[in-house]
């Protein structure tokens, strides 16, 4: 289905022809400059698609026709990231982007006892994350959880394997030596700047979360999830 790509997280409830959102038309008529008659791509993030051609390029109002929609399914095994909120917002924010790129199926905020930014914009997060589904041309957006307080959430946790992603002591296993594919969901965790706490890490075992590593290089909080999201979705 050949054209420009956009996000409508209303897809599914829209009649055959309507109007899009300013916006939208806007950047569909003055900075695509497309006209009547060209086609679009319209997903609602949630595995519906759609092909639509344009009816009036009104740069305001532009009106469209839907000729075809499909449901692609989600990939069988589900991923889900839970990282700690990042002292830099736009580190925490590249991690989204580049986790909506690989497919990732959720991703938690995690509130730890290390992690010093608190406040969380979900309206601007799910912005760049919608951005990055039409980037990379997906029809699945990961879910993105509110915050969550570590041990609330990993005493509650449920996946087919859990990690933990930590740089204290202690045996660890390498990742992609420990990913079963013949299972359908992974959970890993990765701490804030300064690492997860002892009494985290054992909570976490305590849970039944396994440590692991990711390679020789010690990396930074956004570069181990993206580093991780990687392993568990391409293995």
């Amino acid at each position: 289905m050949p054209g420009a790509y956009f996000y409508l997280a209303s897809l599914s409830h829209v009649a055959e022809e309507f109007l899009l959102d300013e916006a939208a038309s806007r950047h569909i008529v003055q900075v695509l400059r497309m006209q009547d008659g060209e086609h679009l791509i319209l997903t609602d993030g949630r595995g519906l698609r759609a092909k639509a051609s344009i009816l009036d390029a009104h740069k305001k109002r532009c009106r469209v026709r839907l000729s075809e929609r499909k449901f692609q399914k989600s990939d069988a095994n589900r991923v889900t990231i839970a990282l700690s909120l990042l002292k830099n917002t736009n580190r925490f924010e590249w991690f989204l982007e580049k986790a909506t790129e690989l497919g990732i199926s959720e991703v938690i905020p995690l509130k730890c006892s290390r992690t010093e930014k608190q406040q969380f914009r979900m309206d601007r997060m799910q912005s760049i994350m919608e951005s990055a589904l039409i980037q990379s041309q997906q029809s699945w957006m990961p879910v993105l959880q509110e915050p969550a307080h570590f041990l609330e959430f990993v005493e509650n946790a449920v996946s087919d394997q859990k990690f933990i992603a930590h740089c204290g002591s202690g045996e660890k296993r390498q990742l992609s030596g420990m990913i079963d594919i013949s299972l359908s969901s992974q959970l890993i965790l990765v701490g804030p700047e300064g690492d997860f706490t002892d009494e985290e890490i054992n909570m976490a075992f305590r849970a039944g979360f396994v440590a692991v590593h990711l390679g020789d290089h010690r990396l930074r909080s956004e570069t181990a999830a993206v580093a991780a999201a990687s392993l568990l979705k391409l293995i």
